[in-house]
C-alpha cells in the first residue's frame, strides 16, 4: 500500500478489515495512530446505555464477542506496532469493559512505552441505578520506543498564554485528565460512536507534524480522516461496515468544500469515486 502512498497522496479509505488491511502497509511507516476499537460488550444498545434514540445510528456495527475480544485485541495490535515508525504514538480509545486485553497486549510488547493514561471526562454518561454513572473514556497514549518522539508542546499554547485568573493554560490543556464534551447529534443520522473533533485535533497537533501519516484502524464515521485533512497531515482509514463506509464517503463527496486545506479538491473528490 504505501509503495503507492506517496508523499503526494494526502489520503485511502478502505471498506475492509483493519488486521488484512494493515498487511499491506510497510513495516515502520506510520507517525501515529488514533482508535477507537469496538466496544466488545454483548448486546450493547445507545438507547439503553445514553438514553438516545437508535433508530438514528447506522446499521451494520460490527461487534466482537467478548469470547474472542482478547484474540482480536493481541492481533490487531500486533499489527499495529508493526506498522508504526520507531518514536511514533499510538492512542488508543477504550471504555473500561475490556481495557485489561489492551493494557496487557502493550504490557507484554517490548517496543511499546506507556507516556500517559488519559483519563477524557465527557458531559453526559451513563444511566444508573444501583452504581455510580460512568462519564469518562479512557486514552492510552504510548510511543514506540523513546527516541525520536514527536510531541508539540507549544502547539497550542505556550508558557505565557494565561487565563482570566492568570493560570497556565498550557499546563492545564497538559493534564492526563481531559473535559471535553461528546457532540451529541439529536435527530440526526450518525455512527454508534464518534469521538468528538476537539479531541482529535488536540491528538493530532501534540503528536504530529503536517505530512506526517496517520493510521486510523476502525474509522466509523471518518471524523479522524477529516481532522487529519483539516490540520493537512495524510491519512489512511479502515472501516469494515459498509454502510457507515459508504454514508461517510458520500457526504464526504456532498461537503467535501470543508475540507478546505486540501489544495486539489478535484482529486479529493476523484480518489472517493
Amino acid at each position: 500500500m504505501n509503495k503507492l502512498f506517496t508523499n503526494y497522496t494526502r489520503y485511502a479509505c478502505y471498506n475492509e478489515d483493519a488486521i488484512s488491511g494493515m498487511k499491506k502497509i510497510e513495516d515502520n511507516s506510520v507517525d501515529l495512530i488514533i482508535t477507537d476499537p469496538p466496544y466488545g460488550i454483548e448486546g450493547d444498545k445507545l438507547d439503553k446505555h445514553y438514553n438516545r434514540n437508535e433508530s438514528f445510528v447506522i446499521d451494520g456495527y460490527v461487534e466482537i464477542p467478548q469470547n474472542e475480544y482478547e484474540f482480536f485485541t493481541n492481533n490487531w495490535i500486533k499489527e499495529a506496532i508493526r506498522v508504526l515508525r520507531p518514536g511514533g504514538s499510538l492512542y488508543i480509545v477504550s471504555g473500561y469493559t475490556n481495557l485489561v486485553y489492551l493494557l496487557n497486549a502493550l504490557k507484554y510488547n517490548n517496543n511499546m512505552i506507556e507516556r500517559n493514561h488519559i483519563i477524557w471526562k465527557y458531559n453526559f454518561g451513563v444511566y444508573t441505578t444501583r452504581k455510580y454513572v460512568s462519564s469518562h473514556y479512557h486514552i492510552l497514549y504510548y510511543t514506540k520506543g523513546d527516541k525520536n518522539i514527536t510531541f508539540n508542546t507549544d502547539c497550542r499554547y505556550t508558557l505565557e498564554d494565561r487565563n482570566n485568573i492568570g493560570r497556565s493554560l498550557r499546563y492545564n490543556d497538559m493534564e492526563d485528565v481531559w473535559i471535553i464534551n461528546r457532540e451529541y447529534k439529536k435527530s440526526t443520522i450518525k455512527n454508534k460512536n464518534q469521538l468528538p473533533k476537539a479531541l482529535l485535533e488536540k491528538i493530532i497537533n501534540y503528536s504530529s507534524n503536517e505530512d506526517d501519516l496517520i493510521l486510523d484502524l476502525f474509522a466509523g464515521s471518518f471524523s479522524t480522516m477529516e481532522a487529519a485533512l483539516r490540520l493537512n497531515r495524510r491519512t489512511i482509514s479502515f472501516e469494515i461496515n459498509k454502510n457507515a463506509y459508504e454514508y461517510a464517503m458520500a457526504n464526504i463527496r456532498e461537503n467535501y468544500n470543508r475540507l478546505d486545506l486540501i489544495e486539489d479538491k478535484k482529486e479529493l473528490i476523484k480518489n472517493y469515486v
